[in-house]
């Protein structure tokens, strides 16, 4: 298992973070591949089925056998008991749409990275508070870049991962990044359903190595 600062590095260096959930457990694994081919170490599988767990915990065996270095978050936690759940089942990062004092309580038992969901400037407080500098901002849709750009002199030891209407392109990645995000979240708009229902996981690998490409050359430039 990755400690905290070894995720929350690996996430913040990559920049980029592909969430998905899906309930067939070999297409979870084929997207798992597709995106760790595309140069991807580091994945964020949602809690948002009943397949949930046991997609997960089949993610972590094929992970062990042949992608070793690849961090495995849970997202969508929303209970103690999930987060106990999951780090049982292997999670390296858990991942939460709000902030939750229990769930924190647990992460931090288990010395487990733990990104709590935030939206105003309250919360991204208390969120600091209990511990946490990596924080998500959600939904990006509705807070748009300059909403990074003002709050950020109120927070200047916090880091800000943003989901949420952040669109697979390189205008879109960008105006985060410039506004002073580490790293964004990209779900549908990356894992497409007609990628999915077509079978195309070589276009997958093609639009995750184009994405690390546009986050490391603006890296290298800034």
């Amino acid at each position: 298992m990755f400690n905290r600062n070894q995720a929350a590095n690996i996430i913040q260096q990559q920049g980029i973070l592909p969430l998905y959930y899906h309930a067939d457990a070999d297409i979870s694994i084929a997207i798992a591949h597709a995106l760790y081919k595309g140069g991807i170490r580091a994945i964020e599988f949602t809690n948002r089925g009943d397949k949930a767990l046991e997609n997960f915990q089949l993610l972590v065996n094929e992970r062990n056998n042949s992608m070793p270095d690849l961090l495995l978050c849970i997202g969508t936690i929303t209970t103690p008991q999930d987060a106990y759940t999951f780090i049982n089942a292997g999670a390296d990062v858990l991942i939460s749409p709000v902030f939750n004092a229990d769930v924190s309580d647990v992460a931090y038992m288990h010395k487990v990275l733990w990104i709590p969901g935030c939206m105003t400037p309250t919360e991204i407080h208390i969120a600091h508070n209990a511990g946490w500098s990596l924080l998500k901002l959600f939904p990006g849709n509705v807070l748009q870049p300059h909403y990074i750009q003002a709050i950020q002199p109120l927070f200047p030891s916090i880091n800000f991962l943003v989901t949420g209407g952040v669109d697979a392109t390189e205008e879109s990645i960008l105006s985060w990044l410039k506004a002073g995000a580490v790293g964004i979240g990209l779900g549908s708009k990356l894992i497409t359903t007609s990628l999915i229902l077509e079978n195309k996981m070589d276009l997958l690998t093609q639009m995750a190595e184009k994405m690390v490409q546009i986050i490391h050359d603006f890296k290298e430039n800034t």
